[in-house]
């Protein structure tokens, strides 16, 4: 069951659907319908405490996020942001558009490392959209950027939404 139902995924963003409009800033106005090719990005400051509260959610204790020396000896600037905690712009900002929305599926590549005080782009751009029984089936291109053009994080990601009409983002920090 579960195979077939990764085939019916699969089968369903295969395909795309022309690009007709783009989404820029940090959030498209209220009730705007999704289209491929659409952006939505969302910028976010890593700090020092988003960095121990998802090292206790997590109970990743790498001495690199933790150690400015052992980070150093190790061929960084400084202490690094966990990989993941940046990644997970992704769902926040699909989410904060698409209440409902559910994660299927994401691919990393992590480019360069994030800092703690790092300024991070997160950009979630719509690549296909399938319709499937009332619900939308969207594969998005999925990038990080750090001073406004450095590739950090860059990978797909695969999504449920109930529908097209993207909200104003909702977003609290």
């Amino acid at each position: 069951m579960l195979s077939r139902n990764r085939m019916l995924i699969r089968s369903l963003v295969s395909s795309s659907v022309p690009c007709t409009r783009n989404f820029s800033g940090t959030a498209p106005p209220p009730r705007q319908v999704l289209k491929t090719g659409d952006t939505l990005r969302q910028t976010r400051i890593f700090t020092n405490e988003d960095v121990t509260e998802y090292s206790k959610a997590s109970h990743d204790s790498n001495p690199l996020h933790f150690d400015s020396e052992f980070a150093r000896n190790a061929g960084f600037e400084d202490r690094v942001v966990h990989g993941m905690l940046v990644a997970a712009l992704f769902p926040r900002i699909i989410a904060s558009h698409f209440p409902g929305a559910v994660y299927v599926s994401q691919s990393l590549h992590y480019k360069c490392p994030v800092y703690i005080g790092d300024a991070v782009v997160g950009e979630v751009q719509a690549t296909n959209i399938r319709e499937n029984k009332s619900r939308y089936i969207v594969k998005f291109s999925t990038k990080c950027f750090k001073n406004d053009k450095l590739l950090v994080i860059d990978g797909e990601a695969v999504a449920i939404l109930p529908n097209l009409a993207a909200e104003k983002a909702n977003v609290v920090d």
